[in-house]
């Protein structure tokens, strides 16, 4: 059975898609949190899932990655003509699909090492340890440093690299920018366009709505569950009113 692609995505039916999230609902026990949500992602495209507090975004990144909470009760979620709405948290991600939390979740007494090496005891492994600090050189310099210790960049960084030490073909990003200075951020969107070089394709859900415009292919825009624009990310950042309605931008 091939996936259905989402009519509402720009050129879906000339470009199929990578990632396809069909109609999906999904619940907070009674509460109604993600409302027929649909949208179309590339390959090795960045989008922008963005939206005020309380739109969905997080809850539509959990339920892609099939997370129990929230509880996704209809729609579909196809990923390379698999289908993801069939699978449990461990069976996505064993089919490529990684979520960094924001609360990134650093594992307390082990190394940055450690942390990575702990990403890789199972397979699919995905990047070496030297590939990694290639790309993240900090983390290179403080590998026998307890991963908790560093700064919230770093932190991060680790996060991110944690991810790619699976063989993942989705990287969901919950707010990779929170509490960051500007020059740690401007550092990791230059790390994730190296990231999207690599043919991996990303979902950002951030508040720093245009550092995230910026880096991102195109966007997505939820307002109460539900969705309000899909398009290119040019076209949100140049349009003052629609920022202003649904972004406070």
């Amino acid at each position: 059975m091939n996936a259905p692609f989402n009519k509402h995505a720009n050129n879906a039916a000339t470009h199929p898609a990578y990632l396809s999230v069909w109609e999906i609902e999904a619940y907070y026990g009674e509460s109604y949190i993600v409302q027929n949500v649909s949208f179309n992602i590339h390959e090795g495209e960045i989008l922008a899932l963005l939206g005020r507090n309380g739109a969905g975004k997080t809850s539509t990144l959990r339920t892609i990655a099939r997370l129990d909470d929230p509880a996704l009760t209809h729609g579909e979620i196809w990923l390379d003509h698999k289908p993801l709405h069939e699978m449990k948290s461990h069976e996505a991600a064993a089919n490529g699909i990684s979520l960094v939390p924001e609360d990134r979740r650093i594992i307390p007494g082990l190394t940055v090492e450690e942390n990575l090496q702990l990403a890789q005891i199972a397979p699919p492994h995905g990047w070496s340890l030297e590939r990694l600090y290639d790309l993240f050189p900090r983390l290179g310099e403080r590998r026998k440093q307890e991963g908790v210790t560093l700064s919230g960049g770093e932190q991060q960084m680790l996060s991110i690299a944690r991810a790619l030490a699976r063989d993942i073909k989705v990287l969901l990003l919950d707010e990779p920018y929170e509490g960051l200075a500007p020059v740690i951020v401007q550092e990791i969107a230059k790390t994730l366009g190296v990231i999207r070089d690599q043919g991996i394709t990303t979902v950002i859900v951030e508040q720093n709505a245009v550092a995230a415009l910026k880096l991102a292919d195109r966007a997505v825009i939820l307002d109460i569950g539900k969705v309000v624009f899909d398009g290119s990310a040019k076209e949100v950042l140049e349009n003052e009113a629609l920022r202003a309605q649904y972004l406070a931008i």
